[in-house]
């Protein structure tokens, strides 16, 4: 497995730092987004021969949930490459903090969960953009699987869709796991899949148990479909 950095699971910084985030997330997503995808759509295409299936099981419009697996950053790319829509997602906290990169993510549709701490303004705004009838992508597995693997799932998924009411898509990348091994010139075939969308009757307050049970139940056609993939592809 290719050298990887350690994990850094609390972020320091005061929780007013990412106020700003947050609100510029509330507030939609501007040219920025579309500039960083007409830049990067092209390249990605190229070397990492991303195909799609199941794109025509996304709505069009409406609150949206999409939840896929995660091996590695480029994975919000490579679902969106296909897409319409414009992809709102949740990051850690850690990602902000370089300047271009922090404008890019803050002017983007990008905002951040603060690790190591309870974050119910990640939860906020992300109510706030399924509100608005926005897409919004929720790593199920709650981060990056650094093992080559599926992790196990988190229950803020559960939470999100339970307490919105949207439906999720499912959503199983593979190849991604490989996109570290650029630095040897590897580079990987990535495959999206998009599955059925899913609903759940609403319910606030649900417990973390339930919570998690719905959580599992959205990943399972992901793993279904992840593993499906894999063996097409001979993995």
């Amino acid at each position: 497995m290719p050298d990887m950095k350690p994990q850094v699971y609390k972020d320091e910084r005061p929780a007013e730092y990412f106020d700003q985030f947050h609100a510029a997330a509330r507030s939609g997503v501007g040219w920025t987004y579309t500039l960083v995808r007409l830049i990067l759509t092209l390249p990605t295409m190229l070397i990492y021969r991303v195909r799609a299936i199941g794109v025509e099981n996304v709505p069009e419009q409406g609150a949206l949930i999409l939840a896929p697996n995660h091996f590695s950053q480029m994975d919000h790319f490579f679902i969106g490459v296909y897409l319409r829509r414009k992809v709102r997602f949740m990051a850690k906290s850690q990602m902000f903090g370089p300047p271009l990169l922090t404008y890019v993510y803050k002017h983007g549709g990008v905002f951040p969960v603060r690790r190591g701490h309870h974050d119910e303004e990640a939860m906020k705004t992300a109510f706030t953009i399924l509100g608005q009838g926005g897409m919004l992508l929720v790593y199920a597995e709650g981060g990056r699987s650094r093992s080559g693997k599926l992790g196990e799932v988190k229950p803020g998924i559960g939470r999100i869709a339970l307490e919105s009411g949207a439906p999720v898509v499912p959503v199983a990348i593979q190849g991604s796991e490989g996109v570290r091994r650029w630095k040897r010139f590897r580079f990987p075939r990535v495959t999206v899949e998009f599955g059925e969308p899913l609903s759940f009757p609403t319910e606030a307050g649900a417990s973390r148990e339930r919570q998690l049970e719905v959580a599992e139940q959205i990943f399972a056609p992901v793993r279904k479909m992840h593993a499906e993939l894999a063996t097409r592809s001979g993995r």
